[in-house]
């Protein structure tokens, strides 16, 4: 029996923001032809399939969950309906799946066992914020999550900026939207004043918001970003 295909689907970045606003039109349309989908999170999956117009009652929709509480040793598992030859999506809370975020482990596992991977099209808040930002975008890393105690922080805020002047690299990070305000004081209390800093909050949505200045500026003209979705960029 051919195996089935795993199409990783890109979702919303902000739920009062439309599907069709986000994806396009021949990525919803393959969402609406799948029933089997591995999620990260069974009930924010829901209120996407629904708002994209899934014509299947969601009770009909089989849906498993992988996050990062799932054990490496059951992700195969989440393959079985695939092996026997169903087609299945692959949803992440926000954005593209498999990149910062667990579904990636599934695509490894999909390839180690010969399975076809189709990435669709959709947004992706690290490359729309390095897109607004004005900073670096042939080099670029990112970083994900800093530590969350101060001086750990401030540290590896330090180390990041030192790469950034020497290889001419954009660092890109992220953190829990309750610890947004606190990450960015460690920025200015770390990071050299020349050094340029962009913050995207709340990209797609009516209440996006991107600011790009050097880190003197910030201090000068601070302003809270609030727990809301973000993404931060330097370059040294």
């Amino acid at each position: 029996m051919a195996h089935g295909r795993v199409f990783l689907v890109p979702a919303w970045l902000s739920e009062d923001t439309p599907p069709g606003d986000a994806v396009p039109a021949a990525v919803l349309e393959r969402v609406r032809a799948l029933d089997c989908f591995v999620v990260e999170d069974a009930k924010s999956a829901r209120r996407f399939l629904a708002a994209c117009g899934h014509p299947k009652p969601l009770r009909e929709i089989e849906m498993r969950e992988l996050n990062e509480h799932t054990p490496r040793a059951d992700v195969a598992a989440l393959l079985a309906p695939v092996l026997a030859g169903r087609d299945i999506g692959v949803l992440s809370e926000a954005g593209v799946p498999a990149v910062a975020d667990p579904g990636a482990t599934l695509v490894a596992e999909a390839h180690a066992r010969g399975v076809t991977v189709v990435p669709l099209v959709g947004p992706s808040s690290i490359l729309l914020a390095l897109m607004a930002s004005g900073l670096e975008g042939q080099r670029f890393r990112f970083a994900g999550y800093l530590p969350a105690e101060s001086a750990a922080r401030r540290a590896a805020l330090a180390d990041l900026e030192k790469r950034s002047a020497r290889d001419r690299e954009t660092q890109v990070f992220i953190e829990t939207p309750y610890r947004n305000d606190a990450l960015l004081a460690d920025i200015l209390q770390a990071c050299r004043g020349e050094t340029r800093l962009c913050v995207a909050a709340e990209l797609t949505s009516a209440r996006e918001f991107v600011r790009m200045g050097r880190v003197e500026e910030w201090r000068t003209r601070h302003e809270p970003i609030g727990k809301r979705p973000a993404i931060f960029l330097l370059l040294a």
